[in-house]
């Protein structure tokens, strides 16, 4: 955790660090200032340090808020997540392409180098402006991350810095930065005792097996098997387990059962049929049945035969 003057050590921090790293592929001399891009381009070799933005970190929200007792006694100090935006741009003789030439360094150092280390902060911490600083001994180290802008987020950023033209620039990210209150939280107070015991059940001042009864004239302990089935002296029910409830079993699906065939009407009972008809569906029956007449001699014969002659037939009844 730092004070307030986190931000500006940071930026300062990040010029040494860029300047401290720039041989051996730069060899001249260049300004790298934490300040924004200016109106009229330098010409000397010159790297620019612009903290354009200041913006929440959203995965440490919950330190924002602080952290007090019962009594409202502050135990913690509320404590700003911040991530700080910087645009570094870079200007020299484009003939000699002093600028691409800075800029590749500026990468080259930052992915090498991502967490602020301590010795760029303690020499950050010695300008006269950042004495109070607290920043070299915060837990959490600074990381910088590269930031990814289309053409259009690059035009409007350029865009807010009036009668600025623009040149070769990247963009990071530093994470995470942390600013707590100026409120003293009361420190805890110290353990007075310390100690262990081991004892078996059953000892004389070791509590029962869990489930166990109690001896006669053993006092209830809070929480206990008794206190469980008698409730509290306040007379208020204890939570008692529930029995998972049981589902019940399903029915066995009927089977669905198909209608009688529907009986012919002569078999119906309680309706007689009538000797008459009986007769003539016999006799159309057999018409229906009976095969084909023979042709020739065997014809005659069988045209004769009583058996075939409805006279005969109604005669025998």
């Amino acid at each position: 955790m730092s004070n307030a003057l986190a931000i500006a050590h940071v930026t300062q921090a990040l010029a040494l660090l860029i300047e401290a790293n720039l041989q051996p592929e730069i060899d001249m001399a260049v300004k790298v200032e934490p300040r924004k891009p200016s109106a009229d381009p330098p010409a000397d070799p010159t790297i620019t340090v612009f903290l354009y933005q200041v913006t929440p970190n959203t995965s440490q929200r919950g330190h924002d808020l602080p952290t007090r007792a019962p009594d409202g006694t502050l135990l913690k100090r509320p404590a700003a997540a911040l991530d700080l935006h910087f645009l570094i741009s870079a200007y020299g003789d484009e003939t000699e392409l002093v600028g691409q030439r800075l800029i590749g360094s500026v990468v080259r150092t930052l992915h090498a180098i991502p967490v602020l280390p301590k010795d760029i902060i303690e020499l950050a911490g010695e300008k006269p402006y950042l004495a109070d600083s607290d920043l070299a001994e915060a837990a959490q180290r600074v990381r910088f991350t590269p930031t990814v802008m289309d053409i259009d987020e690059t035009s409007k950023l350029w865009g807010m810095l009036h009668q600025t033209p623009y040149t070769l620039s990247v963009v990071y990210q530093a994470a995470l930065v942390f600013i707590e209150g100026r409120e003293t939280p009361v420190p805890a107070k110290p353990v007075e005792r310390s100690s262990i015991r081991v004892l078996p059940f059953g000892a004389p001042g070791a509590p029962g097996a869990p489930g166990a009864p109690s001896a006669p004239g053993t006092p209830v302990q809070p929480g206990g098997p008794e206190r469980q089935k008698a409730g509290d002296a306040s007379g208020a029910a204890q939570p008692v387990a529930k029995a998972p409830a049981k589902v019940p079993a399903k029915a066995p699906a009927k089977a669905v059962a198909k209608a009688p065939a529907r009986p012919r009407k002569e078999a119906q009972a309680g309706k007689a049929v009538p000797a008459g008809k009986r007769a003539r569906g016999a006799r159309g029956v057999a018409k229906k049945t009976a095969p084909a007449k023979p042709t020739g001699p065997a014809a005659g014969s069988a045209a004769d035969s009583p058996a075939d002659s409805p006279k005969a037939d109604d005669g025998g009844r």
